[in-house]
């Protein structure tokens, strides 16, 4: 047994010095020290051995056993550093590379000027509402003050649609109006609010697009004027130009407001002595707004003789085209991702 045992010591470290991989070294642990190993089965006989003779073999054993596996840790560390130079020379980087740039997306041009009026007006005191995309008739025109035959409906070069269940006829919304009616029908003054969202006309060129955004607001209480309205206007441009401008209401005709008045600022980039952009008049038309018409209260339940109030609406994309200065609407629209990243 002593000299199975010696051969075995001889032989097996033999074998882990000329192991060249870690799966050769697991074979030899599993031949060696497995269920079935070889000094496994020496260890088991051990028992039915003499004391004298037990003694012996059971220490060369031992010592073997200690032996066997420190080679192995050692020849396992070996191989380990060898197999990690040769990755290292297979998958070298060269670190004086400059590195690869990554992309970052930023908001659309549109989504942040839309959502820079939401925060001024609704640190104003006017919460946003929304109402739907495809209108009823009633919310759209004639609760606004556009009944059937008024010539006002042909300024909206609208998209009909197929009346809806209830024979009640519908289209994409012309403008966020709707919203206003939506929300002052069953509710009382005091109101105000302001209604974001996308709006629908047949229309296409360098300043208008089949599909835009919009920015209503209204407010409706006991006394209000149309000072109100102007302080209101003339504060949100400050804000959302970040300077002073001058500002002018010109009369104007919207059927569900009266009076009615067209909004202009001094020019932006001529500073008001007359450029291209303005058409060399110095300014630049930005909303529209009025006092709401009392006929627009009385439809929806509001005593227009105890109330009154004022509406104003907004082209989301007018104003990125001022803020950003560039002259083609469409171009937000198209999606060329360095336009986007100039003016994101």
């Amino acid at each position: 047994m002593l000299e199975e045992l010696s051969l075995l010591h001889t032989t097996t470290l033999q074998e882990l010095t000329h192991a060249n991989s870690l799966d050769e070294l697991e074979t030899i642990r599993v031949k060696t020290l497995g269920k079935k190993g070889t000094l496994t089965q020496i260890l088991r006989g051990l028992g039915q051995m003499e004391p004298t003779a037990r003694s012996v073999l059971g220490t060369r054993a031992n010592l073997f056993k200690e032996e066997f596996a420190a080679a192995l840790g050692m020849r396992t560390e070996q191989l380990k550093q060898t197999q990690l130079a040769k990755r290292l020379e297979r998958e070298w980087l060269d670190i004086s590379l400059p590195g690869r740039p990554r992309s970052v997306g930023t908001l659309h041009p549109v989504t942040r000027c839309q959502n820079e009026i939401i925060a001024i007006f609704t640190a104003m005191g006017f919460p946003p509402a929304s109402g739907p995309e495809v209108e009823s008739d009633w919310h759209n025109f004639e609760a606004l003050n556009i009944p059937p035959d008024h010539p006002a409906r042909e300024m909206h070069d609208t998209f009909y649609l197929p009346p809806g269940p209830d024979g009640n006829k519908r289209v994409l919304r012309t403008h966020t109006s709707p919203v206003q009616i939506r929300v002052m029908e069953g509710q009382q003054p005091p109101l105000r609010a302001i209604a974001p969202g996308r709006v629908f006309r047949c229309d296409s060129d360098l300043t208008h697009t089949p599909m835009f955004h919009q920015v209503e607001g209204f407010m409706v209480d006991e006394g209000v004027h149309f000072g109100h309205l102007k302080g209101l206007l003339e504060s949100f441009l400050m804000h959302f130009f970040a300077r002073p401008l001058p500002v002018r209401f010109r009369p104007s005709f919207f059927p569900f407001t009266e009076p009615s008045a067209e909004v202009d600022m001094g020019c932006l980039f001529c500073d008001g002595q007359g450029c291209r952009v303005c058409k060399k008049t110095g300014w630049l038309e930005v909303l529209g707004c009025g006092l709401i018409h009392p006929n627009v209260l009385a439809n929806v339940g509001i005593d227009r003789e105890r109330y009154s109030g004022f509406a104003f609406g907004m082209g989301v994309e007018r104003l990125a085209m001022l803020k950003y200065g560039f002259g083609d609407l469409r171009a937000l629209f198209e999606n060329d991702v360095r336009f986007l990243a100039r003016h994101g």
